[in-house]
């Protein structure tokens, strides 16, 4: 193993993809980045503590995500439900994502990788905030190495009425209102469906995560905590992956 500094000057371990077929690899990664509270109270931290930690494992999975040849990795930032949160962690949460695109949003950009956000935009979103999201969705629109999409105050159910929102006001007859239609107005309709969805910290839930696109994704649950998940756990997911057998409701001949 040979290591690999980082711009923020921590020293990660590079993983060999042994076991992996390049041929088979998902071209969709999604992950709900799950577990940031219970690794800080294990160790007697504030729960902002976990979030903080976390950053380390997100950009380790990214450097996995482009070692794979990856082409798209969605991650769970923010949920619709998390504004229930105490507002401590709420305003902390948007204090830390804006200061993390200042800090990355260079670094994701020298390696050719597009930065999007998926959800709502609405007023309880700082709007420095916001002008950080589009500054860092503007440096890296021309990027295709890798696509980045930060779900950030969404909520699958919420992508679907809005879908369902935007055909009603363009007058869509019902006859007309099939899949198609409504993936026309889903926030990304250019961004394919997830083949592997992962979701960490021992949790078997969904958690109203691309509740649309997951229909036929194969999920992998990990029982370690998000900010101690690193790229050869995303790896293992892969490995994981490539024994299945994904038929899409069919059978075999």
């Amino acid at each position: 193993m040979v290591p690999i500094a980082t711009r923020s000057g921590a020293s990660v371990e590079a993983v060999e993809l042994d076991g992996i077929d390049p041929r088979i690899v998902p071209a969709h990664v999604a992950c709900v980045m799950d577990g940031n509270g219970r690794w800080a109270t294990k160790r007697g931290l504030p729960r902002t503590e976990g979030h903080a930690a976390g950053e380390l494992a997100l950009f380790d999975v990214v450097e996995g995500a482009l070692e794979l040849g990856t082409s798209w990795l969605t991650v769970y930032a923010f949920s619709t439900e998390n504004w229930r949160r105490p507002a401590e962690e709420v305003r902390f949460l948007m204090n830390f994502n804006e200061r993390l695109l200042i800090r990355r949003r260079d670094e994701l950009h020298e390696k050719g990788v597009r930065v999007r956000f998926a959800g709502r935009t609405d007023w309880r979103v700082p709007r420095r905030v916001q002008r950080r999201m589009d500054e860092a969705v503007e440096l890296t629109q021309r990027n295709r190495r890798l696509t980045l999409t930060f779900a950030f105050n969404y909520g699958g159910r919420a992508e679907i009425v809005d879908a369902v929102r935007a055909l009603v006001a363009e007058g869509v007859r019902p006859d007309r209102v099939d899949e198609r239609a409504i993936r026309r107005h889903l926030y990304y309709p250019d961004m394919p469906d997830p083949d592997l969805v992962i979701r960490t910290s021992g949790e078997f839930r969904i958690s109203n995560f691309l509740l649309w696109e997951l229909a036929y994704s194969e999920l992998v649950f990990s029982d370690v905590l998000w900010p101690d998940f690193r790229r050869e756990h995303l790896f293992e997911a892969v490995r994981e992956f490539q024994r299945r057998d994904r038929r899409f409701g069919g059978v075999e001949a």
